[in-house]
């Protein structure tokens, strides 16, 4: 396996093979069935807002079409889930702005650009957050917000770390071979130290209760914001 096997290939093929629409709801929960949705990120007239580690997009969808900002910019290293996404979504372009690219390397090109950053469980689990954090702050403008929701502990039941330590998770490689991404489950306070230490204010984490079922987990729900210079 080389450094850029692609190993997001297989996660979410069989929903878009069926579904195809644009969703009618936002939601941050693991369980994507309740709890709050994109009021969160408040009034996106005319904004610009990027979703890091969009997958296929479906969230950045909706909110194009329903929130009325001037662009959503989805961003994901996955060539995959790149590919998905513009299958499904590109007849939202230009105002869906579907971007192939690592999102480090994307928010370090992006100065002052956003007014609203997100992810669902997107790259900022699976990017080292003492760089992430800081790579996201000079991409808001100031008094820009970011938000995202995050594992509140591991799918197995084991707490969340007590320091910044990434976990091995299980992947598999477009061939299907086993394989490991690196996750960063923190808890509550590890969150609030790095993305002050970031230079984040403003700092607030709500906990979503899990739902019933297999690999129900609870949601750490964080926002934060940049100051205003």
């Amino acid at each position: 396996m080389t450094a850029t096997t692609d190993l997001w290939h297989h996660y979410g093929r069989t929903r878009a093979a069926m579904d195809q629409t644009v969703p009618t709801e936002f939601r941050w929960s693991w369980s994507q069935d309740s709890g709050p949705g994109a009021e969160l990120l408040g009034d996106l007239s005319g904004r610009i807002v990027g979703d890091l580690g969009a997958g296929a997009a479906r969230h950045a969808a909706h909110l194009v079409t329903e929130h009325k900002p001037f662009r959503v910019i989805a961003v994901d290293s996955s060539p995959a889930q790149h590919e998905m996404a513009t299958h499904l979504f590109s007849h939202l372009a230009p105002r869906l702005h579907i971007v192939g690219n690592d999102v480090l390397d994307h928010l370090q090109t992006m100065a002052r650009t956003y007014d609203v950053l997100y992810s669902v469980f997107g790259a900022v689990d699976f990017t080292d957050p003492r760089e992430l954090l800081p790579a996201a702050l000079d991409a808001l403008q100031p008094g820009g917000r970011l938000v995202f929701s995050t594992l509140a502990h591991y799918l197995s039941g084991m707490p969340a770390q007590p320091d910044v330590t990434p976990a091995d998770i299980p992947a598999k490689t477009p061939e299907g071979e086993a394989a490991t991404l690196r996750r960063w489950v923190l808890q509550e306070h590890v969150w609030t130290k790095i993305l002050d230490e970031a230079g984040f204010t403003g700092i607030d984490i709500d906990v979503l209760p899990a739902a019933d079922g297999p690999r129900a987990a609870r949601t750490l729900l964080v926002t934060a914001r940049r100051a205003q210079d």
